[in-house]
């Protein structure tokens, strides 16, 4: 490992000390991540609680992601006040809906006050996943990424028995990972006026059996992050970090009470959280709407073992 490292930094500083004819500096950025022209790791960004033609958050938050090469999350309540498809034509598309074709998303409350999600599943198509079901699961570098529905009455529930833990379930089975990440709207831990959503505490105990890392929601209408810890609540360094990122674009509201295990929050920035996931461990980082300073990052979080 040491030699790869040696060799790695070696490279870099030849790349990076090249001097032009006339003796002037001619040194060019190398990408975080990359050597040699190797590709940069991947990168998971995005929020939650994200487009309403009422304020010009989403398009703060967009501006963000313009930015930032990867694949797109949405941690729900994507387009509001319904989700109806003129609602994700109207207010998402002229600002998110230019990653449309990165996007993997999920849905929230508000896309079900259009029955059956009608106008989330017809905006995203297939990358929605089926519709009447709005789960699925797909590979990001050597992580396995989960996006699943916690609207859970119009999908057959989310407990024992029902369809998406089975599925959940058999999927996690059936592709072991290192790195496992998931993300839905409801948050089971939250200290946000909306607070604890005990109803997705199957998909937790299911992802904390096969050793997750990450989870993501939205939902609250602010910032915050935890320390790892079991489906229970008890801190436990083997556990779950879960983030809440409802920072999308929709009115910021404030927290209510503090819950157990909460480190970080923020309840009036607009932002975004971006991932960059390596092969055994990740890098997040809260991205702030331009002009604010708050932010939370680490570098080098490993994976559970």
């Amino acid at each position: 490992m040491w030699r790869r490292v040696l060799a790695a930094s070696a490279a870099l500083a030849i790349l990076g000390s090249g001097v032009s004819a006339n003796g002037a500096d001619a040194r060019t950025p190398i990408a975080p991540g990359s050597v040699l022209g190797a590709p940069a790791d991947p990168v998971l960004v995005g929020a939650g609680d994200i487009s309403t033609c009422e304020n010009a958050g989403d398009t703060k938050t967009a501006n963000l992601i313009d930015d930032i090469p990867g694949t797109v999350f949405t941690a729900g309540d994507n387009a509001y006040p319904s989700g109806a498809l003129g609602d994700f034509e109207d207010c998402y598309e002229p600002t998110w809906g230019a990653f449309r074709d990165r996007t993997r998303p999920t849905p929230g409350n508000h896309e079900y006050e259009t029955a059956d999600a009608s106008g989330y599943f017809a905006y995203f198509k297939a990358s929605a996943g089926e519709p009447g079901e709005g789960w699925y699961a797909y590979d990001l570098g050597a992580w396995r990424i989960y996006a699943l529905n916690s609207n859970c009455a119009p999908v057959g529930g989310c407990g024992k028995g029902s369809p998406q833990l089975k599925w959940l379930k058999a999927d996690l089975a059936a592709n072991p990972a290192r790195c496992i990440a998931a993300y839905w709207h409801h948050p089971l831990f939250s200290s946000g006026g909306h607070g604890n959503h005990p109803k997705v505490k199957p998909f937790w105990r299911a992802l904390y059996a096969a050793g997750a890392d990450v989870i993501i929601s939205g939902h609250d209408h602010d910032y915050e992050r935890f320390a790892r810890q079991q489906p229970n609540g008890d801190r436990n360094t083997g556990g779950i970090r879960e983030f809440v990122v409802g920072t999308g674009g929709a009115e910021r509201r404030p927290f209510a009470k503090i819950k157990p295990n909460s480190q970080v929050r923020n309840a009036k920035t607009f932002g975004v959280l971006k991932l960059t996931l390596h092969a055994t461990s990740y890098d997040f980082e809260f991205v702030p709407q331009a002009g604010k300073t708050f932010t939370d990052a680490r570098t080098g979080v490993r994976c559970s073992d």
